[in-house]
């Protein structure tokens, strides 16, 4: 039975379920089925490797973070054709999140809607995760580890727990992520402004200095920003990733506007809006950083992909890689395969 009929059926039993409740029997679902080797005769990608930030990647398709936010999951994730994964947010200590409800979804608009507010294990247990995946034991691909701030540290504060975490996943990540752009955590988008972004951006990379040396490895770092900027605020996160040399950009988080789903059941829900809704509006970012930062420094396009034909706008718009999460819950595995030979093909 393929994948597509497969998630065809399950997923009207999957929808009729509330939405994190969903999400916490698919993903150990996936994690049984990896260990009984059953997920083994699913078929994968064929190759199309991109180099990006100094690592071959098998295929321009990734996970996005925030669907596997512990690291518990990843060779279950893994199986499903992936060029590379994206696990956390993490944070330096382990916080519950938000109260629940805090997940909707709106099938109407192919999106969701959710105010998770980094709920995971602390970064420990996060690393402790990432070490028994056989992914990362036998170095089966690219792994981005993405990191956070505990929602109780002040602001003026946010460096020390990105640092912190920096330290501490740094030896495991093909790539770390810093996450700046949630709007789940208060304040948080505040660091993607001025003299934050400035201050952040250069004790990161005093510190990857400091660890590659350590190391004797260099891990890239992306920054990871929110849809929800004009041209301008654009213009100056551009300046800022040139003046401190990141290695990437990851563009865009969930967006905070109801535009597009305004009416709709659940709509005016707080928390971040992904999926179909945020296609253009992260589109719309992907082109104004293309178009500042040009060819030195790549940008992961993530935001609203819902079809191989949607990856193939987002590397248009000026993306080296594309990232999956909302379209993975609508569309299922075959979403990965779709949007791997759709990228494949139009080289």
């Amino acid at each position: 039975m393929s994948d597509k009929l497969l998630y065809a059926l399950a997923r009207p039993l999957l929808f009729s379920m509330d939405p994190e409740a969903a999400h916490n029997l698919t993903l150990p679902s996936l994690k049984r089925a990896a260990a009984l080797g059953l997920t083994s005769l699913m078929p994968r990608p064929a190759a199309d490797p991109r180099e990006v930030m100094g690592i071959r990647f098998p295929n321009p398709v990734g996970l996005a973070a925030g669907l596997d936010k512990d690291g518990a999951y990843i060779d279950g994730l893994a199986a499903l054709g992936f060029g590379f994964l994206e696990v956390g947010t993490v944070t330096p200590r382990a916080q519950p999140g938000n109260p629940m409800p805090r997940m909707f979804r709106l099938p109407q608009a192919h999106a969701i809607i959710n105010r998770m507010g980094f709920n995971n294990g602390g970064v420990d247990a996060f690393v402790a995760n990432v070490q028994a995946s056989r992914f990362f034991q036998n170095k089966e691909g690219v792994l981005g580890l993405n990191i956070g701030k505990n929602a109780d540290t002040p602001i003026e504060r946010a460096a020390e727990d990105y640092l912190h975490c920096l330290a501490k996943v740094y030896p495991y990540a093909s790539y770390v992520t810093v996450n700046i752009s949630s709007p789940n955590t208060k304040n948080l988008r505040q660091l993607q402004g001025g003299s934050e972004l400035d201050g952040l951006l250069s004790q990161l990379k005093e510190e990857q200095q400091r660890l590659s040396d350590r190391h004797k490895r260099y891990v890239p770092i992306a920054l990871k920003i929110a849809p929800d900027i004009d041209a301008e605020q654009v213009k100056a996160i551009a300046e800022a990733l040139l003046r401190h040399k990141m290695d990437a950009v990851i563009a865009t988080n969930t967006t905070i506007s109801r535009e597009a789903v305004k009416g709709l059941r659940h709509a005016e829900e707080a928390g971040g809006l992904s999926g179909a809704p945020v296609f253009e509006a992260s589109n719309k970012v992907i082109r104004a950083l293309k178009s500042e930062l040009g060819d030195a420094i790549p940008i992961i396009g993530v935001g609203g992909i819902m079809s191989g034909d949607d990856a193939k706008a987002k590397i248009a718009a000026g993306a080296s890689l594309v990232q999956l999460y909302t379209g993975l819950i609508y569309r299922g595995p075959a979403l990965v395969k779709e949007c791997a030979a759709a990228l494949r093909k139009s080289r």
